[in-house]
């Protein structure tokens, strides 16, 4: 892994765009969950609907398939891998429907049921590091899937930090592709008025290393909290910590 450097300093750049879900905040885990009790309850139907037996929905699905990504992308490529065929529907589908949006609404029911019982965490290593930046005229955004982006930060009390945000709600309005497509990265730094060259990505997921890269970004730091830095550099991060207080020490 390299070594935290000059050649990864910060401050070389103009504009910081962060991940959120992992990144800034403790949800992660939340999401997770609710992404495991949704198609757990699914495929458990499934196997009693057709006698088959029951695979459930395990961690190397999550990050593979889910994480990162637009919610119905997500619901569609975790279903592709188990060979499931269901019509894509519309965003209004009720959560009781048999679609892929369908399944993706139900899984936001679960996530907005964790969120109000659980609250939003935040990594206070990340938002100490949010202020430093702020404080030397970087700036910042929030590139996020979620459409749960503004309740969280809300709930966070960190929305102010942020000079631009790209979420799931965003990207469905300008017909954005999520990642691991750099466009919301893109739309961010158009945003700021900042190259992409001088900009830098943080993130978590696979999908979102991957679109640093794709991007043209600056430099792309994976976030490892798993103890499994590999998969991020293999997906084209520059760094990958374990926590963003190494960078500020």
């Amino acid at each position: 892994m390299p070594a935290i450097d000059d050649t990864f300093s910060l401050e070389r750049f103009a504009a910081v765009l962060f991940d959120m879900d992992g990144v800034l905040t403790a949800t992660a885990s939340l999401h997770e969950a609710a992404w495991k009790a949704m198609f757990d309850d699914y495929l458990s139907q499934i196997a009693t609907k057709h006698g088959t037996g029951f695979h459930p929905f395990e961690a190397v699905d999550y990050k593979r398939d889910v994480d990162g990504k637009l919610r119905y992308d997500g619901v569609a490529a975790f279903l592709a891998s188990r060979d499931i065929e269901l019509p894509w529907g519309d965003p209004d589908d009720d959560p009781s429907v048999e679609t892929v949006c369908g399944l993706g609404n139900r899984k936001n029911a679960m996530i907005q049921k964790l969120l109000h019982t659980r609250g939003a965490d935040v990594f206070d290593s990340s938002i100490s590091l949010v202020r430093r930046l702020r404080s030397m005229g970087i700036k910042t955004a929030v590139v996020s899937a979620s459409k749960n982006c503004v309740a969280i930060l809300e709930a966070a009390g960190i929305s102010e930090l942020f000079d631009t945000r790209i979420d799931g709600n965003v990207a469905a309005e300008l017909n954005l592709a999520g990642k691991p497509a750099p466009d919301t990265f893109l739309e961010a730094a158009r945003r700021l008025g900042v190259p992409a060259a001088r900009a830098v990505v943080v993130e978590d997921a696979i999908s979102g290393v991957q679109a640093g890269r794709a991007g043209g970004f600056g430099l792309v730091i994976g976030v490892d909290r798993t103890g499994n830095p590999e998969t991020l550099l293999d997906g084209g991060a520059d760094l990958v910590v374990a926590d963003l207080s190494e960078l500020t020490r």
